[in-house]
Parts: C-alpha cells; structure tokens; sequence
C-alpha cells in the first residue's frame, strides 16, 4: 500500500472529524434563513462541543459503566464509517477490510450501544427512545442494504470504492435503477439521522422526540461526543449520498493531484447538499410516528424496484 493510501485514509478522517459540525452549522443556517429568523453562526456547533467538553459530566446513580462507556463506542463507530465511505479519493486501505454491508453494521453497532445505555439509566423517556430508534432502525436497515445491492449490481462488488471507480471513472452511462436507489436512499438518511419528516432535532416535547429521547441523561463530555457522533453520521450519510450518485470529483486510486480537485469539490456538494436539505425540512412536517413504518416500507419498494429495473434492462 502506498503512501498515497494512507495520505487518503488519514485525510478522510480528520476531514469528517472537522468537518462534521461545519455541516450541522450550515444546515442550521441555512434552515434559519428560510425561516425567516435570525440565523446562528455557522461555528456554533464548534462552540458548543467546546463547552459540554469543558463541563462536568453527571452520571445518574443507577447507571452502570455500560453508560459511561457508549458515547466512546458510538463515536468509535461513527468515526471508522467515515473512514470506509471514500470522499477524497477511492485508494483507502480500510475500504477492503469492510464493505458497504459492514458499514450498515457499524450504524447498527451504534444504534444498539446508545439504545442500551438509553435504557441502562432507568429513566422513562430514556426507555421510550430507545424502543422508537430500534423500531425506525429495524426498517431503515433492510432499505439501506436494498439501495447498496442496487448500486453493487452495476460494478459487481460491494466495496464502496468498486462501485465509486465504476460510476464516475468509467464511460459516461444513464443508469434507471439509480433513481429509485437515490429516493429510497434519501428517505433512509431523513430516518437513520432523525430529520424532518420522521423527527425534529430542534424539538424538546418529550411524546414526540426520538433522538433527544435516547440522550437526556448525557452531559459534559459525554453529550459532546454523542453530538459529534450525531454530526459525524450526517456526514457519512451525505459523502454516501455523494458517493453513490454523485461520485464525479473524487480522486481515481494512485492519483494524488487529484486530491486538490477532490477538496473544492467535496466542499461544493457539501454546501450543496445542506441548502437542499434545510429547504426540504422547512417544506415539510414532522409526521406521526405510526406513519414512519409507511415511508420506510415506501423506501424500501423503492430500492427493491431499482433492483428489478437493472435487472429488466440490464443497465
């Protein structure tokens, strides 16, 4: 493996560590924006793990070390997804260790840890979230893993790095099945990152929140490296998105200059992709909870008929 390699992984790496709140930042103001209201500095994000960093973390009494220790797990798991997914360029040497398969298991990984150390603090809400994020997880994942088999069926591989090289460093091609994947994958990322229209990040009613739910015991350090982990699978979802039906940018394996045409251009999606989706949660409405099983099964069909569509066409 070369240097080049390992130049590729680290920078992936330390870009999404850094990245990822700027992102939340943005989002943020874009949102304000539409809104109407006065938009937060697109830094707040930064100035806020800053100071949960900086603060005391309390532990509720009947909390066991399984609570203390799954901020550190999920953040782990966040940081590693990032890693796997290729943004700068497809020469990464995690990549054949792990999949896109072993990436829907790392997001499950994280789902379990803060699902058990919700309920570990014995608290109500605390259990409510945790039973509503393995409920959208449960149907989020078999749409995930459906949108993955529709993209492996055109380069015949599940590495990421395969089907990023065959969709955007191959001859110029229009593939159907593509399109239901991207509407299904879009419906997926709105569940797995609890957006609008399946939840509300800003939202403190206790009946209604899911994610907010899962991490009312968590302070000081702890909440800060839960926040990050939220921000840094937001992260891994877009350079997905981008990956997968957007690919064009990222740098071709043993292709360094390239890196300094794969930044501007991964900043340029990223922008992008926040003003796209802060215009789609100012649009929409938070729907029931009994109707996220809906728009999951919808994305799910989705996904399935983009791989039904490869197959009738063979494209």
């Amino acid at each position: 493996m070369s240097w080049t390699a390992w130049l590729s992984q680290i920078l992936a790496i330390v870009l999404a560590l850094a990245l990822a709140p700027l992102l939340m930042g943005w989002i943020n103001q874009c949102r304000a924006w539409l809104q109407g209201r006065r938009a937060p500095g697109i830094g707040q994000p930064y100035r806020l793990l800053h100071k949960l960093f900086h603060k005391e973390s309390v532990i509720a009494e009947a909390a066991s070390p399984f609570f203390r220790a799954a901020p550190y797990v999920v953040f782990g798991c966040m940081a590693l997804a990032c890693g796997i997914v290729p943004t700068l360029s497809t020469e990464l040497p995690l990549s054949p260790a792990a999949d896109a398969i072993a990436l829907v298991g790392l997001f499950a990984v994280a789902r379990v840890f803060i699902s058990l150390a919700a309920m570990d603090s014995g608290t109500a809400f605390g259990s409510l979230g945790a039973r509503r994020e393995m409920f959208i997880g449960f149907l989020a994942e078999p749409a995930l893993l459906a949108v993955f088999f529709t993209a492996s069926l055109i380069s015949q591989s599940t590495a990421l790095t395969s089907i990023v090289e065959n969709l955007a460093h191959k001859e110029f091609a229009i593939y159907p099945s593509l399109a239901f994947a991207g509407i299904a994958f879009c419906c997926v990322s709105f569940a797995e990152n609890a957006r609008v229209p399946v939840d509300n990040p800003a939202t403190h009613l206790e009946l209604t929140m899911i994610h907010e739910a899962l991490i009312l015991e968590y302070s000081g350090r702890h909440l800060a490296l839960i926040e990050w982990a939220a921000a840094l699978k937001l992260f891994a979802y877009s350079c997905l998105g981008i990956a997968l039906f957007c690919p064009w940018g990222i740098a071709e394996a043993e292709d360094p200059l390239a890196l300094l045409v794969a930044l501007p251009a991964l900043f340029g999606k990223m922008a992008a992709g926040g003003a796209v989706l802060a215009l789609i949660e100012t649009l929409s409405a938070k729907m029931r909870i009994f109707r996220v099983p809906e728009f999951l099964a919808t994305a799910f069909l989705l996904a399935v008929i983009g791989m039904l569509v490869h197959f009738l066409l063979g494209v």
